[in-house]
């Protein structure tokens, strides 16, 4: 029975297919895409397409894909009509809350606003400590929102952080570690358990290796 698996596109797409090769999956078209979109394994009866991040999400809730491979972020802002089966610890980064130098936003008394690109998870994490925050959802340069006075701190992700100390904001909490996640699709799990579990025990064997070394 063949799977349909959503990649999510960008960065996570290489380390994943870097991933399935070492797996032994037949991934050329995979890395020799051009414009396609849809790909075939060559070797495994599997078909792969690349997607945004949110997309994965919506793929394997409709059952149009029967796996696909996110990263936690998009997670946990978006929908949990899904298995979450596998951790890969690829694409590895975390949700941080920052501020300006000296203005921690955990420390305010009273009303505060918080930018994020992450509306979700920054409510959840500022519920968690028991404040009542206004979020001001941003898409754009994070960063801005304090450096302009519009919020008291971010709720964002960060690998790095060169562009939190250019805008010279600091770290004062890390909100989540993120790395990339295998997901399900609930009726493909029963349908096809034993193709879904062979694919994700073959990654999981890769994780376990890399661990391991």
């Amino acid at each position: 029975m063949s799977l349909s698996v959503a990649l999510t596109k960008g960065r996570l797409e290489k380390e994943t297919v870097a991933m399935l090769e070492a797996c032994g999956y037949g991934t050329e078209r995979l890395k020799n895409k051009g414009r396609a979109l849809v790909f075939p394994d060559t070797k495994k009866d599997i078909r792969y397409f690349l997607v945004k991040a949110n997309d994965c999400i919506t793929y394997v809730e409709h059952g149009v894909a029967d796996i696909g491979v996110v990263g936690k972020d998009t997670l946990m802002e978006g929908g949990k009509d899904y298995y979450e089966m596998l951790d890969l610890k690829i694409g590895r980064c975390r949700f941080i809350v920052a501020g300006l130098a000296g203005a921690n936003p955990l420390e305010k008394s009273g009303h505060i606003r918080i930018g994020s690109k992450y509306p979700n998870v920054a409510l959840d994490y500022f519920h968690s400590k028991g404040r009542d925050i206004e979020v001001i959802k941003i898409d754009g340069s994070v960063e801005l929102a304090p450096v302009l006075g519009l919020t008291d701190g971010i709720v964002d992700i960060m690998e790095t952080g060169a562009t939190l100390k250019e805008n010279g904001l600091v770290v004062y909490d890390t909100a989540a570690e993120l790395s990339a996640r295998v997901i399900v699709n609930k009726a493909s799990f029963k349908m096809k358990r034993d193709e879904i579990m062979e694919f994700i025990s073959d990654l999981e064997r890769m994780v376990n290796h890399a661990e391991e070394n």
